[in-house]
């Protein structure tokens, strides 16, 4: 048994009058200028190099406020003083929470919310 696995494409028979076609499909081309022998040979344009103009723009010089003494007060630390604060609790995800006195940790150590 013979099994052709050609992957060629067959060409296909011209039927009876196919030149008296080509030859009217020649003429259709000419009477539009889409002949090969109408069309126009382009011809490969000179390289010119631009440089492009370099632009320097103009800015106003807007001299800054000169003041002699400083107008803005020293900002106080908060410091905690009490003693309500017994620590600080991990929860879930790096989620510290503040624990007080009053607090149960163990509600803290199994990640349940007030």
């Amino acid at each position: 048994m013979f099994i052709n696995i050609s992957t060629r494409k067959v060409k296909a028979k011209k039927k009876p009058g196919w030149r008296e076609a080509e030859a009217e499909y020649e003429q259709w081309l000419k009477k539009h200028g889409a002949h090969k022998s109408q069309r126009k040979q382009k011809t490969p344009e000179p390289y010119v190099s631009l440089t492009p103009k370099t632009y320097i723009r103009e800015t106003q010089h807007h001299p800054s406020l000169t003041t002699a003494s400083g107008s803005t007060a020293k900002v106080e630390t908060n410091q905690y003083t009490g003693d309500y604060f017994i620590g600080i609790a991990t929860m879930h995800k790096s989620n510290l929470v503040p624990v007080g006195r009053g607090d149960d940790a163990k509600d803290y150590a199994t990640m349940r919310r007030n």
